[in-house]
């Protein structure tokens, strides 16, 4: 006896239906469910793909819409083409600023002229002009007034404070010069008197050598340790100060060590000339004056600026 068995209702094909709409077919869950399981397998993964690539395109379509929006933050900037005379390109965008036509300096009514002739003497001087009325400092010469060859100005550049201080010590300097100049008069005398061209000549070198490089050795740079408040020039200036001390004191004796001692006006000297010429013992013994004048001089000098830098310091 053969049994029949109903028909099976044909259910639709799950891989004809529609894959986009996978995630809300009822139908297609019930057709789902009666698939074996390898069929079901295979259907998952073919709707999980559908579903990414939808979540793909929607995310790439988002991100190039933000890659296209304008950013409120961003200065536009014009392009400038060289070739064009400073014309714009319209539409572009170009991170160099478009070029001045002002000149550059200092300011616009203190602009140097750049392209001065060294040779042109009244270039030259208006370059100086223009830089002095833009606030550089320009150390120019001034002293002495009939023949300057050193920049001094102690009024305009040192502290009022410190004025007499350095006043004291360019009386120091002047008073050096003074026994220097001296010394090669009061030699020249005796050398006349027939004292030897020798002495002359030593005279003439310690003059020559001792009137600058005291300035540039001692007082120069305590001029600026004054002005500046350097402590490294202050030190300098007590070392090469006590040198020049100890040269007075040398020349104020004046020992027979070089020529018999008489090519500097010291005691020693004016006594061994005094005995033999009476004129040039009185030279040598003005000469002597001056050295010990300088000598102590020069101590209170050293006294009074090692104070200073003391109570600076």
């Amino acid at each position: 006896m053969v049994s029949t068995l109903p028909p099976i209702p044909m259910l639709p094909s799950p891989f004809a239906m529609n894959t986009q709409n996978c995630s809300n077919n009822a139908s297609f869950y019930s057709s789902f469910q009666v698939l074996n399981p390898r069929k079901q397998m295979v259907l998952g993964v073919l709707c999980g793909a559908r579903r990414r690539a939808r979540f793909s395109r929607q995310n790439l379509g988002t991100t190039m819409n933000r890659h296209h929006d304008p950013n409120p933050f961003e200065e536009e900037v014009v392009e400038v083409n060289p070739f064009s005379n400073g014309a714009a390109v319209p539409g572009s965008k170009s991170l160099n600023p478009p070029l001045s036509s002002e000149p550059l300096g200092f300011g616009q009514r203190h602009d140097a002229t750049v392209d001065i002739p060294l040779d042109n003497m009244n270039e030259i001087k208006r370059r100086e002009d223009a830089v002095s009325k833009a606030g550089v400092p320009v150390d120019d010469k001034n002293w002495p007034p009939f023949f300057p060859i050193i920049h001094h100005d102690i009024a305009n550049e040192i502290p009022v404070h410190a004025q007499r201080l350095q006043y004291l010590a360019f009386a120091s300097w002047l008073g050096i010069v003074l026994c220097l100049v001296f010394n090669v008069v009061a030699v020249t005398v005796c050398w006349i008197r027939g004292g030897g061209v020798k002495i002359f000549f030593l005279a003439v070198i310690y003059a020559i050598l001792g009137v600058p490089l005291s300035y540039v050795l001692w007082y120069r740079p305590l001029y600026r340790a004054v002005r500046t408040d350097s402590a490294l020039k202050f030190g300098w200036f007590f070392l090469i100060y006590l040198l020049h001390i100890a040269f007075c004191v040398f020349a104020a004796i004046a020992p027979p060590v070089v020529f018999n001692g008489k090519s500097l006006t010291g005691i020693l000297a004016a006594i061994d000339v005094f005995s033999d010429h009476v004129f040039v013992g009185i030279f040598y013994l003005v000469g002597f004056g001056l050295f010990c004048l300088e000598t102590l001089l020069s101590f209170w000098v050293l006294q009074k600026v090692y104070m200073y830098f003391r109570g600076n310091k």
